[in-house]
């Protein structure tokens, strides 16, 4: 068995990862990632207490919300693809970094989401899709997907469009249109979510987080002032966390 990492060992091997999370590692070593996901676990809506329940995290990325559910009981299987596979940005070594500091056993799958299925991966309890939706190119079809994998419930949190239009519909966007990311593909609305989600055989669609009236104004005239983005557009786009379960 190898020796344990030390502190300093820790702090030069996060310092030479490119992290997307900010996670909090022993020692007081903080990976120095791009965002603190941590004020969104409460907007989860998920019980402090998970033991026996299985939980997939389809697009882990480094692991924030794997590592945060397996502290509550859960156990946790992480799953990437993109981030994984170096395509972008990203890797799979602040996953694995992460993971080894922690002293985790979260199992760790490289998968699409549109090769989802109970035959390839189980099912399980809970599943995590975290701003994923909206860099799928096919969205309904990577809901009944992802659908084939939840037991029970399904937390989906996405960026939303057309937030004005009251039948379900879906932005699409070219490439790099929105955010100036070239892999954020589409934005659907409320009613094409809660129509997607029923579709793909969940009974019960709760929206338990949405971005709020002053929040989207406040952005809509920030990227009207430093994009020329016209305010109605942005206006029209928010963010939602659901749960859908059986």
């Amino acid at each position: 068995m190898s020796d344990p990492i030390s502190q300093e060992q820790l702090a030069r091997r996060v310092e030479a990862i490119e992290w997307f999370h900010r996670i909090e590692l022993p020692g007081g070593v903080v990976t120095p990632g791009k965002i603190d996901p941590s004020p969104r676990l409460p907007g989860l809506r998920l019980p402090d207490d998970l033991s026996g329940r299985t939980l997939l995290d389809i697009g882990a990325w480094d692991g924030f919300f794997s590592f945060a559910m397996e502290a509550r009981g859960a156990k946790v299987t992480a799953m990437d693809s993109f981030c994984w596979s170096g395509e972008g940005w990203g890797s799979k070594a602040g996953f694995d970094c992460a993971r080894e500091a922690l002293g985790s056993k979260a199992r760790s799958v490289e998968m699409e989401v549109l090769d989802l299925s109970p035959e390839k991966l189980g099912t399980f309890d809970i599943v995590l899709f975290l701003n994923v939706l909206y860099h799928m190119r096919h969205p309904a079809l990577a809901i009944e997907r992802v659908a084939s994998v939840t037991g029970e419930l399904l937390v989906l949190e996405t960026h939303t469009d057309l937030l004005d239009v009251s039948d379900p519909a879906i932005a699409l966007y070219d490439e790099g249109e929105l955010w100036q990311d070239e892999t954020s593909y589409c934005g659907p609305n409320l009613p094409a979510l809660d129509l997607m989600l029923r579709n793909a055989g969940f009974a019960r669609i709760e929206v338990i987080g949405e971005t709020p009236v002053h929040r989207r104004m406040a952005r809509a005239l920030l990227h009207e002032r430093l994009h020329g983005i016209p305010r109605a557009r942005s206006m029209q786009q928010g963010w939602v966390v659901i749960h859908a379960s059986r």
